[in-house]
């Protein structure tokens, strides 16, 4: 049995490009990119859902990678669309200004972007093959450790949402910054509980002789939440919208790993 089966990435990348020249398209309508997000996490689950169906593993092995990574991705693709995109006004904040920035080049370069999000998801799908072709066969103690991890990952990061939805929702915390639940522990709570479902295939991935290729999503997406795409682009509007208020939730809140807060300073 081949450990990775490359075949089976690329056909699960193939079918992300299709899905994400279709949202591409719905972009070049609405002007509205914030549906790549939604894309990018289908995506994933799509990919597992591929390599489960058409690998030669144990039907056990298939069905709970595919079971753990389709609920992953489908509670945070439903999220994400009705967070981000259904009945807003506006493109995300970030969307905006990288339009802004392409100019008359966006609808090209939005097209390659949308593109490099699905070879992402087809290198972030690794540690999926990696977890169904392990050759311990028989589901064991680390197969339900890493499920424990995964499980814990969607309910924290499932909390983080709804208390951050709620609290948006009142107009009167317009220009205020969330402290309530996991928000007064973590800046960024929804992204730590994101990163930490990555570790759950490494577990699964115990007694493979390329276990070493499940640690790879877990570093990338670290680099993309604190140095790309999610933590500094996420402050930087949020020092626009929200100011001193924001400035002071930095000072005294953890960046990303939940933590107890430090005093606020003396009014």
């Amino acid at each position: 049995m081949d450990l990775l089966r490359p075949d089976l990435l690329a056909l699960a990348w193939g079918l992300t490009a299709a899905l994400m020249v279709a949202l591409w398209l719905v972009q070049q309508r609405t002007r509205d990119a914030g549906i790549v997000d939604v894309g990018w996490t289908g995506g994933l689950g799509l990919s597992a859902a591929t390599l489960a169906l058409f690998s030669d593993a144990p039907l056990e092995r298939r069905l709970l990678v595919a079971g753990l990574a389709g609920a992953w991705s489908l509670r945070l693709a439903i999220y994400l669309y009705f967070d981000r995109v259904h009945g807003r006004e506006h493109e995300d904040g970030r969307y905006q200004a990288i339009r802004a920035s392409w100019g008359a080049a966006a609808p090209w370069k939005f097209f390659l972007f949308f593109q490099a999000q699905a070879l992402s998801v087809a290198i972030l799908a690794i540690p999926y093959a990696v977890a169904i072709t392990n050759p311990r066969g028989e589901l064991g103690l680390p197969d339900w450790i890493g499920a424990g991890l995964l499980a814990a990952a969607v309910l924290g990061e499932s909390a983080a949402d709804r208390t951050l939805a709620r609290f948006r929702a009142n107009p009167a915390n317009r220009g205020r910054t969330c402290r309530e639940g996991l928000w007064r522990y973590s800046r960024h709570p929804n992204y730590f509980f994101e990163w930490m479902q990555w570790w759950a295939w490494v577990p699964m991935s115990w007694g493979s002789p390329i276990a070493w290729a499940s640690l790879g999503s877990p570093a990338v997406m670290l680099w993309f939440i604190l140095k790309v795409t999610g933590i500094p682009p996420t402050e930087a509007r949020a020092l626009v919208t929200r100011g001193d208020d924001y400035r002071e939730y930095q000072r005294t809140t953890s960046a990303f790993i939940p933590w107890f807060p430090r005093g606020r300073a003396a009014a």
